[in-house]
């Protein structure tokens, strides 16, 4: 074969492949920490300013009946990450989510070995030592992503408080921000380095998730965005009090400006990302998930004075409770997917996430077993399956939260709670109660011993931590 034939033959063979990676899928995973299901002007509420979110919804798919594996952040980052309810895997409790997901068991290490450059910005929480991180388990590039929590400051230096002194809390520092300009708040610059992952040239299809630290506390603001809500909340009215005595103190208004204004920040980032998708020509052939990982802190112990952050209602309860409040979150697939409804009912949890981009991308799904399902097939009808859902909170945190140590389980319209240390069962039709006001067990005592039953069993079958 002489030179220019060969020339030829690698010519048409490099297009090939070029037309391959346009057609495969890029995906954007957008999580904003401890938002609640209402905190969107599209889902009612009338503080909070969400254009950008909203837009998203109506332009995909908004699905209605989503749910996280855990009301707390790092169970239920653990069950996006793998699929795997973190309740098998005695997470919280005695197991170490780090070495969990030591075998290539991340959505990142997935598309990764599917070809694709995966990238990671932002709260990862789900180890304490570098070896855990990201970029040991699946992720090409990894901006900020350790074992915090949450940041001291939102303004760099986010390491120190405001007070101008180093705060060494159970989360530690956040590592890969050290440089910074001061003032710079901490939701722009994931952000700022989002949008330059987007700009650079790409070989391959990306994964890339941004996992927000916002808008979990310490609740810290822009001045500008924080008057404009005070000064918005001054035209607003609230009706009875503050706070309920029901699952510890429950908060009743949507009334922080400062909240308010963190909520802004998370859309506004989100906007530009989409806009920059746009700008470089991505946006058609990108998806792009936005969600929560769990309810919003809404609920804190009796005589308990902590700042509270939103109210869940009517909704009941809030982050660190298994009732809706907790674990009922906003999910949204956009950008290159689209819905002739706009809306899908299928029951989904997070543990869903990963078969699901995998099955939108055409990839293989992962070789271990995971809990989750695909839900692709749902987005362009209104049918909806039957699934089991189960979920297991054995650290209760009575002073902080509210909450007490329980296990629900999710089948078909009806839910049911084991307070297995009370010996104690409630029971919920979500579909006519979905505020679960009605505890049904005693007038349905076969159902509910029935339910119970099945969450003992699963409870066995995993070794749950009790």
């Amino acid at each position: 074969m002489n030179s220019l034939k060969k020339v030829s033959l690698l010519l048409i063979l490099l297009s090939s492949l070029g037309q391959v990676f346009a057609q495969q899928k890029n995906v954007l995973v957008f999580i904003v920490d401890d938002l609640g299901y209402h905190d969107l002007s599209s889902k009612g509420s009338e503080l909070y300013e969400t254009p950008n979110i909203d837009a998203l919804s109506k332009q995909g798919v908004d699905f209605s009946n989503a749910y996280v594996s855990h009301p707390r952040c790092l169970p239920s980052r653990f069950g996006l990450q793998t699929s795997n309810y973190p309740g098998a895997h005695g997470i919280p409790g005695k197991g170490n989510a780090g070495e969990a997901m030591n075998d290539g068991r991340t959505i990142g290490q997935v598309f990764k070995d599917n070809g694709y450059e995966t990238y990671f910005a932002g709260k990862w929480h789900l180890g304490k030592t570098v070896e855990a991180w990201p970029q040991n388990r699946g992720y090409d590039i990894n901006i900020a992503g350790c074992h915090a929590g949450a940041p001291i400051s939102y303004f760099y230096p986010y390491n120190v408080s405001k007070s101008g002194k180093n705060k060494k809390d159970g989360h530690g520092d956040i590592v890969g921000l050290d440089e910074g300009k001061p003032g710079e708040y901490i939701t722009d610059r994931l952000t700022d380095e989002t949008i330059s992952f987007f700009k650079k040239d790409h070989d391959k299809p990306f994964f890339a998730i941004l996992n927000h630290y916002g808008v979990h506390t310490p609740l810290e603001a822009p001045k500008e965005m924080v008057n404009k809500y005070k000064q918005k909340l001054k035209g607003m009215k609230f009706e009875g009090p503050e706070f309920m005595n029901k699952d510890g103190q429950t908060k009743q208004h949507q009334d922080n400006a400062v909240y308010a204004a963190m909520i802004e920040s998370v859309d506004n980032s989100l906007g530009k990302l989409i806009q920059t998708l746009k700008d470089e020509g991505l946006y058609e052939n990108t998806i792009i998930v936005f969600s929560s990982d769990h309810g919003g802190l809404s609920n804190r112990g009796i005589g308990n004075n902590r700042t509270i952050a939103t109210s869940n209602l009517p909704l009941r309860a809030g982050k660190g409770h298994i009732y809706e409040g907790g674990i009922k979150v906003p999910f949204m697939i956009g950008g290159a997917i689209t819905s002739k409804s706009h809306i899908c009912n299928e029951i989904t949890s997070n543990v869903d996430l990963m078969p699901t981009l995998v099955d939108l991308c055409n990839l293989e799904q992962p070789k271990y077993k995971v809990d989750g399902i695909s839900v692709a097939s749902f987005i362009d009808n209104n049918e909806t399956t039957e699934r089991t859902l189960f979920w297991h909170a054995p650290r209760a945190r009575l002073k902080s939260t509210g909450d007490n140590y329980c296990s629900a389980i999710r089948v078909g319209d009806y839910k049911l709670f084991d307070f297995y240390k009370e010996d104690r069962v409630e029971l919920y039709n979500i579909v006519k109660d979905p505020n679960e006001t009605t505890n049904i067990a005693d007038s349905n005592k076969e159902l509910a011993s029935k339910l119970q039953g099945e969450i003992k069993d699963w409870r066995k079958k995993v070794k749950a931590v009790k």
